[in-house]
């Protein structure tokens, strides 16, 4: 909520800039594929909140080539499997938030959300103190992930 809240947002895309900087423990980047990326939520919904995306600027699924869209669909089948084994995640949300009206907060390039989800995961604070309870930092939590990505690299290219 913080970062749609913002008035003023920064110029530019952030998964584009992300993208093409050689930065990925900063910019919280686990994997590079040939046609889309994965990457840590700087916002996350839960602990291990992955994103997938293209490095295609489109706010659109119709754009991008069905080898994409292939990567992207393998990114997430891979991520899952490495965040119940890392994280014990028990289930997961997975989807895109497409225009303004589907709850996009960055609608001009479209990325795909990965969200381990655990039995019990929502309890109080989130109903009554507007506050999600995060039980791991980003850095830490990316740390654990980023040697199981780096182990996919021969089985996605």
């Amino acid at each position: 909520m913080e970062y749609i809240r913002q008035e003023k947002k920064d110029e530019g895309c952030i998964f584009c800039e992300k993208s093409s900087e050689d930065r990925d423990r900063e910019n919280l980047v686990l994997f590079r594929g040939k046609n889309a990326f994965v990457l840590m939520n700087l916002y996350p919904y839960n602990n291990g909140h992955l994103m997938i995306t293209p490095y295609m600027h489109t706010d659109s699924t119709h754009e991008l080539s069905r080898e994409t869209l292939q990567e992207i669909m393998t990114l997430a089948d891979v991520s899952m499997g490495i965040l119940k084994q890392t994280l014990q995640a028990q289930g997961f949300n997975f989807g895109a938030n497409i225009g303004t009206a589907g709850g996009a907060g960055i609608e001009e390039h479209i990325h795909f959300h990965l969200v381990p989800r655990w039995v019990g995961d929502t309890n109080f604070m989130p109903v009554l103190g507007h506050t999600k309870v995060q039980v791991q930092g980003l850095q830490e939590t990316f740390d654990l992930l980023k040697p199981h990505f780096n182990q996919i690299r021969k089985d996605i290219r």
